[in-house]
């Protein structure tokens, strides 16, 4: 008979706070040295601590969550030049100040976003 081991699975800092959303240098220090696992992923998810529900909060961001606080891709930030993380309230100011940058890129996100719609109804259309 053989023995059964478990295999936990970990990955690294920067996976962990890419798929919880955070900024992984805003991170604590022992979060940034570790390996997260699987499990320790799931409970940070159903029961983050205060120091995870505080940079969601207020950040500051990383780009994915930047452009889509702002509404716009990640591309389009570059092109707006903003390549580092903000904070929420860089963000609320951002859309406030509403540059011409923005408006731009929020247009042209809405035209992927419209023609993207048109393709699946049409795949729909062909398939159904």
């Amino acid at each position: 008979m053989t023995s059964h081991k478990t295999t936990v699975q970990t990955m690294k800092p920067a996976t962990a706070a890419k798929k919880l959303g955070v900024y992984l240098e805003a991170t604590p220090a022992e979060f940034q040295e570790g390996v997260v696992s699987r499990n320790e992923l799931n409970a940070l998810q159903s029961d983050p601590p205060e120091w995870l529900s505080t940079l969601r909060r207020t950040g500051p961001h990383p780009r994915p969550v930047v452009a889509a606080k702002l509404g716009v891709s990640i591309a389009g930030l570059a092109r707006g030049g903003v390549t580092d993380p903000l904070t929420t309230e860089e963000i609320e100011a951002l859309k406030a100040e509403n540059p011409d940058w923005l408006v731009r890129e929020r247009a042209t996100q809405a035209e992927v976003r419209k023609e993207a719609a048109r393709i699946k109804q049409k795949n729909a259309e062909r398939t159904g």
